[in-house]
């Protein structure tokens, strides 16, 4: 199945619009087949304690953009912040995070864990989220947007990725 290139803003616009990724032990591998609708770097004190990690870098994409390669993931319902709880899909064998959904989008939207995708480096947040309660030694690069809590998804999000998401949410 193909889809046109949408550009995520931030995204590297002169590679290929595929990304692969996988699990730590390789059990689990699964492609991105187009670009992602959007990608938060959230400095929430609760994404921070479940990663272990200074924040989470998530690309949001629809989940019939994401092919199974290899394994099948299991999903563990994990509390959020929120209280309408989220699931997180991982590796049976080495438990590492791959993606989770979140109550707002479901099952429709996965918010895959960039670092899992084998050239991370070929994306970078759209924004910075709940940068209220980061690290005091991150630093947001200036020109990047960031956003104390939440945002307005009107404002921040490309009409493109406003388009996708609103015929996938029909």
């Amino acid at each position: 199945m193909s889809y046109p290139a949408v550009m995520c803003p931030m995204v590297d616009q002169q590679t290929k619009t595929t990304f692969d990724g996988g699990c730590v032990c390789g059990g689990v591998r699964y492609r991105m087949e187009s670009l992602p609708l959007f990608v938060h770097c959230c400095h929430c004190r609760w994404c921070q304690r479940e990663t272990g990690a200074s924040y989470a870098l998530n690309a949001l994409i629809e989940a019939d953009r994401v092919s199974l390669l290899n394994g099948e993931p299991e999903m563990t319902p994990t509390p959020s912040n929120s209280g309408k709880g989220q699931e997180i899909w991982r590796c049976p064998k080495c438990r590492v995070a791959l993606w989770s959904n979140y109550a707002g989008f479901g099952s429709k939207v996965h918010f895959i864990r960039v670092g899992t995708l084998d050239e991370a480096n070929r994306i970078t947040p759209d924004i910075h989220i709940y940068t209220s309660s980061k690290q005091p030694w991150v630093i947001i690069p200036e020109g990047h947007a960031a956003v104390g809590r939440y945002y307005d998804l009107k404002k921040y999000w490309p009409e493109s990725s406003r388009t996708r998401l609103k015929q996938l949410l029909r």
